[in-house]
Parts: structure tokens; C-alpha cells; sequence
């Protein structure tokens, strides 16, 4: 399957996304002070892993589709020159 230029530019644009907003969220989570993810005995809650679980999940598929975006702009850019080959070879 061939992936169109701007599918395969949306795809590595929206890994790179992932990532910046899930690393900014991560950072925020440490950070919390509300009480929110970590008790009076500065012990992570419940909060806290689920919200690092979901952070994980989406740096894994963040990765995943970015890797298909980048692969798709790749293959288009290869997929550009090989024509050009095939006609000064005939």
C-alpha cells in the first residue's frame, strides 16, 4: 500500500505531536501540586499511574504512526527518482 504525500506528511506530523504534548503533559504530572497524583506522603496515586499509562501508550503509538509517516514520505521520495532511472535506462 502507497500512502499519499499528505497522508504520509500528517502521519509523521501528528508522531511528532504526540510526543511533544505527551512529553509536556509527563512533566506537568511530576510536577503536580493539586494532589492530584501524589498523596500527603508524596506516594503516587492512583491518578498518577493511570495518566502515566496513558502517557506510555500514546508515546508507543505516537512512535508507530510517526514510523508510518516517515516511511511513507521516504518511499515517495525514492519512488520520485526511480522512474527518472528506468527511462535513462531504456
Amino acid at each position: 500500500m502507497k500512502l499519499s504525500r499528505p497522508v504520509s506528511w500528517f502521519l509523521l506530523a501528528f508522531g511528532v505531536w504526540s510526543w511533544f504534548i505527551w512529553i509536556t503533559f509527563v512533566k506537568n504530572l511530576v510536577k503536580d501540586g493539586s494532589g492530584l497524583a501524589f498523596d500527603d506522603a508524596g506516594d503516587p496515586t492512583a491518578y498518577f499511574w493511570v495518566h502515566l499509562a496513558l502517557a506510555v501508550t500514546s508515546f508507543l503509538l505516537g512512535t508507530a504512526i510517526g514510523v508510518i509517516g516517515l516511511r511513507g514520505v521516504r518511499a515517495l521520495r525514492g519512488g520520485a527518482a526511480a522512474p527518472a532511472d528506468e527511462k535513462s535506462a531504456t
